[in-house]
């Protein structure tokens, strides 16, 4: 269908309205760019609002997840003898003893939440019948030292501070991906696309700009799950010298592994590490179980130097 100059009117004031949105953005960020404080007190107050932000969301997220799982606390003359075991790990780590719930999760596991002072160890009462009293005492050694670690906080501190260069790379492109949008809806009206092949050219324009966010992105979480895979490592080798027994642990592991497959939101916070493929292994929060294992493994043929709890 041959396309008159009214046409191409529209395709040019299509152009000139998204160019001027882009101007305007682009003044509106040399403007608080002219007004900035300086660039030492700049870093400091974002870094400031990140840190209160992640620390906010530290602090609620730690209560939230808790009551998802419908977890409740577990009283010591309930299980003393468990309370016993956490209390003196605890001790040898330095640490307070965290408040010990029971939960009935996706899968028979533990997790830790908080920190040093105000630590949570939420158990599903499936441990209890699963593990053997060393594997369960690997299990408790292995999260409190993620607690002594402060492993929780930080890799809150990580994600908010991700989500926070999200937000500012967004503001310094938002002027080039308005002017793309622009191009691509005003080429497309000059063609004579349909509605749907217009709305297609500016989706992928505007995809075309967010690449580079997407790969900074990317890259910084591959950064945060490395170091996450990283903590799990260092908690296993904190527990191994702490009981010493690294076989009971490999052990509890392997146990919890076979006794089912994780699944749903919370999946991540739980210990496994068997997903599959480049990209999901990059991405994963865990090393592959079976890597865990054979390190503790390795370990328990070497010569022991912890003490056995």
């Amino acid at each position: 269908m041959e396309r008159g100059p009214a046409w191409l009117l529209a395709a040019l004031a299509t152009l000139v309205f998204y160019a001027a949105a882009a101007a305007l953005a682009w003044a509106a960020l040399l403007a608080v760019w002219s007004h900035r404080p300086d660039p030492v007190a700049t870093v400091l107050i974002i870094a400031g609002v990140t840190i209160a932000f992640g620390y906010g969301s530290y602090r609620v997220g730690t209560r939230v997840i808790v009551e998802s799982l419908g977890a409740e606390p577990l009283a010591p003359e309930r299980s003393p003898e468990l309370h016993r075991r956490v209390a003196h790990l605890s001790d040898q780590l330095g640490i307070d003893p965290p408040t010990v719930c029971v939960a009935r999760m996706e899968t028979p596991n533990a997790l830790a939440l908080g920190g040093r002072r105000d630590g949570v160890l939420v158990l599903d009462v499936r441990l209890f019948r699963l593990l053997s009293g060393p594997e369960l005492d690997g299990i408790l050694a292995h999260e409190l030292a993620h607690l002594r670690a402060r492993d929780g906080l930080v890799g809150t501190l990580g994600a908010t501070a991700t989500s926070t260069v999200a937000g500012l790379l967004g503001l310094l492109l938002l002027p080039a991906a308005l002017l793309a949008v622009g191009v691509a809806r005003s080429l497309a009206l000059a063609r004579g696309d349909s509605p749907a092949e217009m709305e297609a050219t500016a989706a992928w324009a505007q995809a075309a700009v967010g690449s580079l966010a997407v790969v900074l992105l990317f890259g910084l979480t591959a950064l945060l799950r490395a170091y996450s895979r990283r903590r799990e490592l260092a908690a296993d080798d904190t527990a191994a010298e702490l009981t010493g027994n690294p076989r009971a642990l490999a052990s509890a592991l392997s146990r919890i592994r076979r006794a089912s497959t994780p699944s749903g939101p919370l999946a991540q916070l739980y210990i496994h590490g068997d997903e599959t493929g480049t990209l999901t292994r990059l991405l994963a929060t865990h090393p592959p179980m079976d890597e865990r294992i054979e390190r503790l493994r390795q370990r328990d043929s070497a010569p022991r130097r912890g003490r056995q709890v």
